[in-house]
């Protein structure tokens, strides 16, 4: 047995003359790609949820002002009566459904998001719901949603004791 013998990553190619293992064994070529498959797969659910274009439709951006709450949702290509906005537990549900402009059997690709959605975005604050407003304007919905008095917060400045 020579030296190049006993180091792991020469062992095959001084065995079978530089030919790597997998190219002769079809089932470990078979394992090899299997385990590549599942690698991909689980490397998925590493990404934050945003990343997903699926999981994350509509897109939405959300912010916060001393007195209200401003909620913008990208819908291209849909209109007001497509789209349905709720208050339900501290939540603001946009829910809707995109439908196809056209059958068509022969398309080779899309890329586009067809079908019902919903999203529930949470809330920090109380809001007064019957004060809601929204407007659809280009593709852009945009909700206000006031919050109640109680919850519009002032700043209030808390006095520091010297340590003893």
């Amino acid at each position: 047995m020579s030296i190049s013998q006993l180091i792991p990553w020469n062992r095959e190619r001084a065995s079978t003359g530089m030919v790597p293992r997998e190219t002769r064994d079809p089932f470990l070529a078979l394992h090899r790609e299997m385990n590549r498959l599942f690698d991909d797969v689980w490397r998925r659910f590493d990404l934050p949820a945003d990343a997903v274009a699926a999981d994350g439709w509509p897109r939405v951006e959300l912010s916060e002002g001393d007195k209200e709450y401003l909620l913008t949702a990208e819908l291209p290509g849909m209109s007001e009566k497509d789209v349905e906005i709720l208050f339900v537990d501290q939540s603001v549900v946009l829910r809707g459904e995109r439908k196809a402009e056209r059958e068509d059997a022969g398309r080779r690709v899309s890329e586009r998001y067809y079908g019902r959605f919903e999203r529930r975005i949470p809330l920090d604050a109380e809001i007064e719901p019957d004060k809601a407003r929204a407007e659809f304007r280009n593709g852009l919905l945009s909700v206000t949603l006031p919050k109640t008095p109680q919850a519009q917060s002032e700043t209030v400045r808390i006095p520091i004791a010297k340590a003893a």
